[in-house]
């Protein structure tokens, strides 16, 4: 082979290995900036998520409820915790927290380390929904008790009635509790709910409570409420009358108090299962007359049961008979009673408000189903509550007149500028017409 050609041959070589090294430089360096953009992408940084004054990132959270049989020695040994350590754990934390007292199906929550050990640090324990229990053990012992931060929104709606103020109240995605205070608490002497006519209409200024911005807890209060009941208006302005007892009434615009001194039933949304009947016959005792001098309202077991005016508890028991009841005298002339308990939630000598929760609906002592047996006395005798002229509630103090209309000037200009859906719709179109002309 000639010189020439051997030197072409090998110049093509060398600049084929020119370009291949280039070649792979390139794909290395473009490997390179793939696997430094992956490694970015790989590396998310998650939000802080706190709970109970814990960054639960931390952490690896385990979540269950008390369970029958549990105990927090149970717990935590399940969990890799020696009764040793458990023991002394407890025995810190007792000042604070009584580890006995665990409800069965009340949430908790351990925290555990963020390894392959998972050993638990902390344990928390929510009794209630706003409540909870720290046991911290992860550096020193100590044991504390805290609240989920509360928040409360104000907010307006309206409705108009098409069959009964429970659907209209659906219909606007509210809750019923808004619909029972409405009905039963704050219009129950003044308007007939169950005359209620289509086109009847309503407005409510209320306020709604959330418990770490997130979980609805219900309606706290209800500031104020206009009914439109056969073309008639209905005020409703909620005023304290007494700052030291806190207590609280609904009043007209010309400061006329809207209920009387009773609710009309212990329980919302029951029915009336048996009425107050001296000469009821029963087949069970030979058809013989056996009285029955009280009021009997249905409900399901756990059923909140109501104090249904102000007093004072002067029983809390059980017997035979009544099962666990409270008795409350209300003044020099009236008493009431209620029966069957599940349990009793208020003790001798306490003041107790209208509307306040002194037990829950049961089945204890002699009854064939889950009710409360209201029983009301007046001078010392067993009445019909249904037939009695109830007093009405305190009036307002002419002292306090004054601070009243002042108070409900703005509230009552603020309910009357709520539109209804109707108004709201002329609103929106006469609002749609002046932009036009102004286009």
């Amino acid at each position: 082979m000639d010189q020439t050609r051997i030197t072409k041959l090998g110049y093509r070589s060398l600049i084929f290995l020119i370009i291949a090294i280039g070649l792979f430089a390139c794909k290395e360096k473009v490997d390179n900036n793939l696997e430094v953009q992956a490694y970015e992408e790989a590396v998310v940084v998650e939000p802080d998520i706190y709970e109970f004054g814990f960054n639960l990132n931390d952490y690896v959270v385990k979540r269950d409820t008390i369970r029958r049989g549990d105990s927090f020695g149970t717990i935590l040994e399940r969990n890799k915790i020696g009764y040793p350590r458990i023991f002394h754990i407890a025995e810190k934390a007792k000042d604070t927290f009584d580890i006995r007292k665990l409800q069965v199906g009340k949430p908790y929550t351990l925290l555990c380390s963020k390894d392959s050990l998972e050993m638990p640090k902390c344990f928390i324990y929510q009794p209630n929904v706003e409540e909870y229990v720290v046991v911290s053990f992860q550096d020193s012992i100590h044991a504390y008790t805290s609240r989920k931060p509360i928040k409360y929104v104000e907010k307006t709606v309206s409705g108009v009635i098409k069959t009964n103020i429970s659907e209209a109240m659906e219909e606007e995605g509210l809750s019923l509790r808004l619909a029972y205070k409405m009905a039963d608490e704050i219009f129950a002497w003044t308007i007939d709910f169950r005359r209620l006519q289509k086109g009847d209409r309503f407005k409510v200024i209320y306020t709604d409570k959330f418990i770490d911005d997130t979980i609805y807890a219900g309606v706290q209060n209800v500031k104020a409420a206009y009914m439109e009941f056969n073309k008639e208006p209905f005020y409703a302005f909620k005023f304290e009358t007494d700052s030291v007892k806190k207590l609280t009434d609904y009043f007209s615009e010309d400061a006329k108090n809207l209920r009387r001194a009773f609710l009309k039933m212990p329980v919302q949304f029951s029915r009336i299962s048996s009425r107050y009947n001296l000469k009821r016959r029963i087949a069970y005792y030979g058809n013989k007359i056996k009285p029955h001098k009280g009021t009997d309202f249905a409900a399901p077991v756990g059923t909140p049961i109501m104090a249904t005016a102000n007093g004072t508890v002067t029983n809390s028991g059980y017997t035979g008979g009544n099962g666990n009841y409270v008795k409350i005298r209300h003044n020099a002339t009236y008493e009431t009673q209620y029966l069957h308990m599940q349990r009793r939630n208020v003790r001798v000598g306490q003041f107790v408000k209208q509307g306040s929760v002194i037990g829950w609906v049961g089945m204890t002592g002699n009854t064939g189903g889950p009710h409360v047996c209201y029983r009301f006395w007046k001078n010392g005798k067993q009445v019909d509550p249904f037939r009695e002229k109830l007093p009405e509630a305190e009036p307002i103090s002419e002292a306090l007149k004054t601070k009243y209309f002042s108070f409900i000037q703005p509230i009552k200009a603020q309910l009357d500028s709520i539109p209804f859906h109707n108004e709201k719709q002329e609103n929106l179109i006469e609002d749609n017409l002046i932009s036009q002309v102004k286009e």
